[in-house]
Parts: structure tokens; C-alpha cells; sequence
């Protein structure tokens, strides 16, 4: 249990519900919950706080509970949990254990942060506030990416593609890219501490810290792609960027609003701010027929594909615009032609 109180000291809120320090953003006190009137299984516990958790307005109730009771019994799901461990009652540590963790997931704490671990493209990533949580459509932008070097070999110089990754958060894409580009060399950039920590820490996890350097960089500067120079040009520059258009943050799930870094989510009015700074730098790195993946806003296809109209010294053009799983134009191939 050492490991739990550990980690337990580390979040924002103590069990009453009452913030620690100044860490955090709190929805103030919550009911406390009701005691058990005994040692409950896996299966009733997450039934006890599916109830909970619905009756207080908790998104995804049944899946948080599930999520949370696995974690405590050592799975990552809780449909792989053995059959005797759904069965047999849980011990009065673990209980207190998952009680503690219910207790931040009604503080509309993301999971993600709860369990300080997500999968990833495979990968079992460290997750810290307030750096950004990756979501399931990143992981097609990786795989679109993945694809797209399959088919051209040829691009590639013989020691592998050169990757630039901009905003690497928890380090979710380039370590998904370097996995599976056993050749490749990652260059990841993040104007945030907390973010290059955090994915030089999942690189070292993951043992994969020989090919990626972690550099503290904010590409909105017009200096910044100086000090990339001494990494020499890039094959490819993959970027999650913030997107979400200013006007639509105060929409966003209360979650996200509270526990994660709004930096990495406002991209101003439009929500193109940083991705015009990405396509600003970009040629100035890349090798010619140099590629850039972007996920966006499905508003964003025809806002870059006219703004790269307006900037012909670019030599930058869209190629490819990608629908995520829900039928919404998220993802954008930019390829450099010229000079």
C-alpha cells in the first residue's frame, strides 16, 4: 500500500474533498458517501459506485468505476480481471483505496489522472496534471502517420525519418512513432516544463530515451526554429496543436476545464493560431517533399487550406485532409514543394 499513499499524496484533494495547498481547481465540498455495510466484490463495488456516480452527474459512471476498482486490484481493465477476483471480497485497505480514488472522480477529475497511467498505441503512459490527456483520435493521426511512411520508403534517408514533434505533452506520439519506426529519431518540443518532463520520464519507461530529445521550446517565438537548426532538417513534423476555437472553451467537460492545461487547448478565435506558427516554421526544417500531420478542428480543412493559399512563400501545400472515426475531417497532410 506504500505506493498508493504515495500517489494519493500527490493529488490535488484530500479525501474529505477539501483541495490541498493551492494545487488544483476544486468544485467545492461533496456529500459524503455513504458507508458500506460490508466487504463488497470487484463486481458489487462497481455496481455501488456506478450508482454513485450517476446519482452525482459523473460522465461515463459505469466505465469510471470499472477503470478504478481494476487499477486497485493491479488490471488494466476490469474485464481482464481473473474470475475470483471479481468474486472475492475485497480487503478493507482496498476498499479504502478505491473510496479515496471515487472521492477525485467526483471531483470531476479525469481518470486518466486518477489511475497516473494511460494506454497509449499500446504503450502504458505516465498521465500528471496538468498536461494534456491524449485522445483516441491522436492515435489515428499516429497511425495515419505510420502509414504514410510504409508507402514511401523511398523519402526516407537510410538511417531512418527524422521526426519533429510540436506540443509532445505526455509524449504520446512520438513514443508511439518511435516504437514502431525502430530507425527513427524524435525531436520533441513543448513550451511547457511539466510536459517535457513528463515525456522524458514515459521515454525512459519505455527505454527509448537514446533516440529523443526533449527540448523546452515556444514556436509562437519568431526566433524558436533557430534553435532547432543544430538537430539538422526534419522528415516529417507531427503535431496535436491546440485547436479548440477560444469562443467554445467554456463548452468544454467540466474535466477538462478544471484539471488540464488550457494552453494546450486554446488556439485563439479560430482556434489557428498555433498552427499557423507550425506552418510558419515548418518549411525552414523540412527536407524537400517534407511532410506535416496535423489534427484539428473539423472547421480547419478550408481555414489552412486558405490561409496556405494567402502564403505562397510557404511552398506549402494540402494534400490530404483524413476523417476520424466519427465521420468528422480531423486530421491534414501538408506537404513541402519548393525551394
Amino acid at each position: 500500500m506504500g505506493l498508493w499513499r504515495q500517489m494519493l499524496r500527490t493529488l490535488p484533494f484530500g479525501p474529505s474533498g477539501r483541495r490541498r495547498g493551492t494545487q488544483g481547481r476544486a468544485f467545492g465540498l461533496w456529500p459524503p458517501c455513504p458507508p458500506l455495510p460490508r466487504l463488497l466484490n470487484a463486481t458489487e463495488l462497481v455496481s455501488h459506485w456506478t450508482g454513485i456516480f450517476e446519482k452525482r452527474g459523473i460522465p461515463e459512471a459505469q466505465v469510471s468505476s470499472e477503470y478504478i476498482v481494476a487499477h486497485v486490484l493491479g488490471a488494466k481493465t476490469f474485464q481482464s480481471l481473473q474470475p475470483v477476483l471479481r468474486t472475492q471480497p475485497l480487503t478493507p485497505q482496498q476498499l479504502l483505496c478505491i473510496q479515496e480514488l471515487c472521492s477525485y472522480r467526483l471531483q470531476r477529475m479525469p481518470v486518466q489522472y486518477i489511475l497516473g497511467e494511460w494506454d497509449f498505441q499500446g504503450l502504458s503512459l505516465k498521465m500528471a496534471p496538468p498536461v494534456f490527456i491524449p485522445r483516441p483520435e491522436t492515435e489515428e493521426l499516429v497511425e495515419w502517420v505510420l502509414e504514410e511512411m510504409s508507402q514511401r520508403p523511398h523519402v526516407i534517408g537510410q538511417d531512418g525519418p527524422r521526426i519533429l514533434e510540436v506540443g509532445c505533452g505526455s509524449g504520446a506520439i512520438s513514443l508511439s512513432l518511435l516504437t514502431q519506426l525502430p530507425e527513427s529519431q524524435v525531436i520533441a518540443v513543448d513550451k511547457e516544463e511539466a510536459a517535457i518532463s513528463l515525456t522524458s520520464e514515459n521515454a525512459q519507461r519505455l527505454q527509448l530515451q537514446d533516440r529523443i530529445w526533449t527540448i523546452l521550446l515556444d514556436v509562437t517565438s519568431e526566433e524558436s526554429w533557430t534553435h532547432l537548426l543544430p538537430w539538422g532538417s526534419v522528415d516529417l513534423v507531427v503535431s496535436n496543436p491546440p485547436y479548440v476555437f477560444h469562443q467554445d472553451m467554456e463548452q468544454l467537460a467540466a474535466e477538462i476545464r478544471s484539471y488540464e492545461d488550457p494552453v494546450a487547448l486554446d488556439g485563439g478565435d479560430e482556434g489557428m493560431d498555433i498552427i499557423t506558427d507550425i506552418l510558419t516554421l515548418a518549411p525552414r526544417l523540412l527536407k524537400d517533399s517534407g511532410s506535416i500531420f496535423l489534427e484539428v478542428d473539423p472547421r480547419h480543412p478550408e481555414l489552412v487550406s486558405n490561409w496556405l493559399q494567402s502564403q505562397p512563400d510557404l511552398y506549402l501545400n494540402l494534400v490530404a485532409v483524413r476523417k476520424d472515426f466519427y465521420g468528422k475531417p480531423r486530421f491534414l497532410h501538408v506537404q513541402r514543394s519548393g525551394p
